[in-house]
């Protein structure tokens, strides 16, 4: 468990948010409802909002009054159950209740009505407990209910018509005039559960798709980790996960968000959900399901919606500071650590153990996830030697052989590492219970805890679990982040150290996401043929239009035309068919490299008509282009995600794309230091850099084609289906990248 940073906040604190801006968590209620829709001047140059709005959810959680429609008191009934746990929690959150059944006088005591729109007040919350909430849609706007919960099954999770009955239940709510959101349908109880109230310190928010795969999450709590909030959002009719991120990230008791997501419905809503909560430095650590063929098939089963391209959703996630984790068990670790702990004073991590072959293991695995171990200076590790004796490794990993854990020495060595200005995480691995030495480092570990703002991470190992250090002293603590795995640690220190860096420096892309259209789109938009993929010439006039650049080439229709353009763009050349719809030239024999003269050039353009005219192929002419040899070949290219919209992608280029796979991707909009970044994913990137006495690429330019190709991808929109450059010729430093080919699909 890990301590407070933000001090003991009072049980029930409420607080309202306003939409669109990016005003501090803790500002004080505002007092109406903020609005749904951006202002005109806050979307982007495709019109597509640039801030998430935040629900007003203070009263689905805390309502006033709630009214449970299909209420029951009858013995065996499912509905008598849900109805009984609602009276519960409705007690402990200060809610009136009213039960609603058409038949029923009372129920467990209390006055029933027929209908709602018989109710003695306007309630904030209604659960329907009701086979199809359709039919109960416009009453409940009528009586001015602010949020509804369905927890009716039958939707979108089985099929065609289960999605068309989900449909028309999301489209009656959204056209209803009175506010109402709705949470489900195929939903469940998990809002309305028992949460500790006698723990302190930032909590945990959890959102989840299916409510038993949170149920590891809320039991933090049993351990002293504190959960606020539960959201199931199920089918998302309404209501959804991006919604619920833009919320609880504007709450100040929310330390972290902990997210099992199966599908998305809106990417961009939950990319700027992600933003909001990237601003207001909330970490968000999500599952993720569908990375695999077998995966995504079972999600969209469960859910009924899209689970989208594994890669994209991957590479939008790191985009926004979303911490993908695989397993439930790291999201239980990764999001308990980053809710809880103070900020790093330095990226270093020290490894101490009694043991130098637990120490030497742990660091290898640690080293191998990417975290910094500093060798510690000569001065500090004399200044250990002084407890520890002089034949054990102290430059870390630190063993300091067992023994001086015992006596007074063991405090005085936790102290000396923390003291050390490198070091900004402590990680000590136990690998079993081997008392008292054991209980008294765990003890020593907790009290240097106390009074150090330094992270200290412990790993016990035992799969017991009873011992008294574990359980008292350990699980004890305030300040102490306990471990039970290697792996699951370090992938939570790793995580808290890359949100804290990446928060410190972020500014949102969408801040910087074009408004108007350039002087390029009014270009390229005369180029556009909708419904057709355009010829390599108009396809690199379109780059053109975006200031990208080609090498000189002319279009032909003749032999003759051919070598006088030879002779203009200069030898060599390449010659090539040019038409629509044309797309792998050198499959059919229709690219001729390397052309040195004039009879070259009249033989070349006889082929490739001859070769045209025999497989169909519409021409609009035959390129003659200036031949351009010396670079590294990359790819760049948009694409177009279900869920996220326009993508952009960049790779090794020629015939290495499709073999090796080997490309970067992101959801736009996006900065430079995203650009670079793209490039140094890549496992090719050493080619950029020079190698086998090649010269460094231009990397300067193809990140300014990258950014190019990404306002392409902004201002064309809906407009541009697909773009690919391929081969983009990256030159030499200082000299440029040239787009040797091009392809445009037109929506």
């Amino acid at each position: 468990m890990l301590g407070s940073t933000h001090g003991t906040l009072t049980s029930g604190l409420r607080h309202r948010v306003v939409a669109c801006g990016d005003e501090s968590r803790s500002a004080a209620v505002h007092g109406s409802t903020p609005p749904a829709t951006p202002a005109a001047d806050d979307r982007d140059v495709s019109g597509r909002p640039l801030h998430a709005p935040v629900p007003d959810l203070d009263r689905f959680f805390r309502p006033e009054s709630v009214a449970v429609v299909g209420a029951s008191d009858a013995e065996g009934r499912p509905n008598t159950g849900i109805t009984r746990q609602l009276l519960a929690w409705a007690e402990r959150v200060g809610a009136r209740l009213h039960p609603v059944h058409p038949t029923r006088e009372s129920v467990f005591g209390l006055p029933c009505v027929p209908s709602v729109s018989a109710l003695p007040e306007q309630v904030d919350l209604a659960v329907l407990l009701v086979k199809d909430p359709l039919p109960l849609v416009d009453e409940l706007s009528d009586a001015k209910v602010r949020f509804a919960v369905a927890f009716a099954s039958g939707f979108a999770e089985t099929g065609e018509e289960g999605a068309a009955a989900q449909a028309r239940l999301a489209a009656a709510v959204s056209a209803t005039d009175s506010g109402l959101r709705l949470l489900g349908p195929n939903t469940n109880l998990n809002a309305f559960e028992r949460f500790r109230e006698d723990l302190s310190g930032p909590a945990i928010a959890l959102i989840t798709q299916s409510g038993h795969q949170g149920r590891p999450v809320f039991s933090l709590q049993q351990i002293g980790v504190r959960l606020s909030h539960w959201a199931p959002t199920g089918n998302e009719a309404d209501l959804e996960t991006a919604d619920f991120i833009s919320y609880f990230s504007s709450l100040p008791e929310v330390g972290a968000i902990a997210a099992y997501i199966e599908g998305l419905k809106d990417g961009r809503a939950f990319l700027l959900a992600a933003d909001r909560a990237a601003r207001n430095k909330v970490p968000v650590v999500a599952v993720k399901v569908g990375r695999t063929e077998t995966g995504a098939r079972t999600a969209a089963s469960h859910t009924g919606k899209l689970t989208g391209a594994d890669d994209v959703v991957d590479a939008a996630m790191r985009q926004f500071g979303v911490i993908r984790v695989d397993g439930l068990d790291e999201l239980q670790d990764t999001a308990a650590l980053l809710a809880r702990a103070r900020a790093p004073q330095a990226d270093g991590v020290a490894v101490y153990s009694i043991s130098g072959g637990t120490g030497a293991h742990f660091a290898d695995l640690a080293t191998a996830a990417g975290l910094g171990l500093p060798t510690l200076s000569a001065a500090k590790q004399a200044e250990l030697h002084e407890w520890i004796p002089e034949y054990l490794g102290v430059a870390n990993p630190i063993d300091n052989g067992g023994h001086p854990v015992g006596d007074w020495r063991g405090r005085k060595i936790i102290d000396a590492i923390l003291a050390d200005p490198s070091v900004g995480v402590l990680i000590c691995p136990i690998t079993g219970p081997f008392p008292p030495m054991s209980d008294r480092l765990a003890q020593d570990l907790a009290d240097a805890a106390e009074a150090t703002d330094k992270l200290i991470c412990v790993v016990w190992g035992s799969p017991v679990g009873t011992e008294d250090a574990y359980r008292q002293t350990l699980l004890g603590s305030s300040r102490l982040a306990t471990f039970r795995t290697f792996g699951n640690c370090i992938t939570a220190v790793r995580a808290y150290l890359e949100h804290h860096r990446f928060t410190a420096g972020y500014r949102s892309p969408f801040d910087e996401a074009p408004r108007t259209p350039s002087p390029s789109f009014r270009k390229a938009q005369a180029l556009m043929r909708p419904g057709q993929q355009l010829s390599e010439h108009a396809a690199k006039q379109l780059l053109r239009a975006y200031g990208i650049r080609v090498p000189r080439e002319q279009l032909v229709t003749s032999a003759a035309a051919a070598v006088r353009s030879a002779a203009q763009v200069g030898y060599p050349v390449v010659m090539k068919a040019s038409g629509p719809q044309l797309g792998h030239k050198t499959e059919l024999g229709l690219v001729k490299v390397g052309l040195t003269s004039a009879s070259q050039v009249r033989d070349a353009y006889r082929e490739l008509t001859d070769i045209a005219a025999y497989e169909g192929v519409d021409l609009d002419g035959i390129l003659v282009c200036q031949m351009i040899e010396r670079g590294v070949e990359m790819v760049v290219g948009v694409g177009r995600d279900a869920l996220f919209g326009p993508t952009v992608t960049v790779g090794l280029g020629g015939v290495l794309v499709e073999v090796l796979g080997d490309a970067a991707v992101r959801v736009p909009p996006f900065g430079e230091s995203d650009a670079r970044a793209m490039l140094t994913e890549l496992r090719g990137h050493p080619l950029l850099e020079g190698v086998r006495g090649a010269p460094p690429a231009d990397v300067d330019a193809l990140v300014e084609v990258v950014l190019r190709v990404q306002r392409m991808a902004l201002e064309l929109g809906d407009d541009l289906s697909e773009l690919d450059i391929n081969p983009l010729m990256v030159l030499p430093r200082g000299q440029g990248a040239v787009a040797l080919d091009a392809l445009a699909v037109c929506r």
